[in-house]
This record gives C-alpha cells, structure tokens and sequence, in this order.
C-alpha cells in the first residue's frame, strides 16, 4: 500500500468580518450601557432609652433637631422643644424648598450642628425618605453664578415617626 503523502498547507484565516462586526458592536455597547453611581450615605439608628439617658442635662440644653415625615406635611421639631413648624403639602406634594429654607435658618441659629433625625411613617416611600435625606444634608447655593453644595445636617439617623396625637399606638386614626 502507498501511502499517500498530503502536502499541509498554511491557511490564513479571515477575520475580516469578525472585525468588522467588532467595529461596529462595541461603540453601539458603549454608547447604549447605562452607567450607574452608587453613593453610599452612612446613617445611624436613634440610641436605645438607656444610652440616651446618659447625657440627659447636656441633650436639653441643645438643639435635638427631628423632622418628621406625614402623609400630608413635614414636621420640623426640636426633641426638647417641641414643634418648630408644620409645612403643608403642596400641589404637588412635600414641600422640599420651604423645608430647606427653615433648615438654612436653623443652621445659620446653630452653626455647630451637623447631626439630625429623620423619623416616617411606616407607609411612606422610600423614594419620599430619600428626597428628605438629601434636603437635609445639603443645598445648593449659588455664589457669583456658580452652584455650590453647602452642607445643613450630614450626620443622619433615621426611626419611626412618633404616632399623631389622638391616633392608636399602631398609627391609624383615632376614633
């Protein structure tokens, strides 16, 4: 038997159409991903009744500034003090510009302040806690045309809102 001697030739391949393809998808792919920007916002939960109960004297002497989230209006409140200001929805729902001009007035009152609590109500969105977490913690001023975040309250704690006064403990309406 003859064996029949096959000559190898080298082949090239042609990748003209895979770079062709190349060309084209990746630019598509670039310009169409969505890119996200996570932030990560530290927050602290209120302290339990006995760590609290520590620095008693020293907490009512100073500002303990809360702002409460309701179905129909934000409250800003000092924990010591009481009630500072209801501020009514709007048209179009909470009132966020009202909210950060009383926040610039407090902060201009207590300079030194960076801590606040934000407490809702166990049905409130999260998108609505969010939006009040960032009028909290900053606005945007604008010097000689340029806009500049100026920092309000940055040290958040979050909690559940204190039941409306005449409401049962599970936070539906009185009789």
């Amino acid at each position: 038997m003859r064996r029949l001697r096959r000559r190898h030739e080298e082949t090239e391949l042609d990748i003209t159409a895979f770079m062709n393809l190349m060309v084209i998808l990746v630019p598509f792919l670039l310009m169409t991903a969505a890119f996200s920007q996570l932030a990560i916002l530290q927050l602290n939960l209120p302290q339990s009744g006995a760590a609290a109960g520590a620095d008693d004297k020293q907490k009512r002497k100073e500002l303990i500034l809360e702002v409460i989230i309701r179905k129909d209006a934000l409250e800003v409140a000092d924990r010591n003090g009481g009630l500072i200001r209801r501020i009514e929805n709007g048209e179009e729902g909470y009132e966020t510009g009202k909210l950060s001009e009383l926040l610039q007035q407090i902060k201009a009152k207590f300079p030194s302040k960076l801590d606040a609590f934000i407490l809702s109500e166990p049905d409130t969105h999260y998108e609505t806690v969010i939006l009040i977490m960032d009028t909290v913690r900053q606005f945007d001023n604008v010097l000689a045309g340029s806009v500049i975040p100026t920092e309000l309250f940055p040290v958040i704690s979050i909690g559940d809102a204190p039941p409306l006064p005449g409401s049962d403990k599970k936070g539906g309406k009185g009789k």
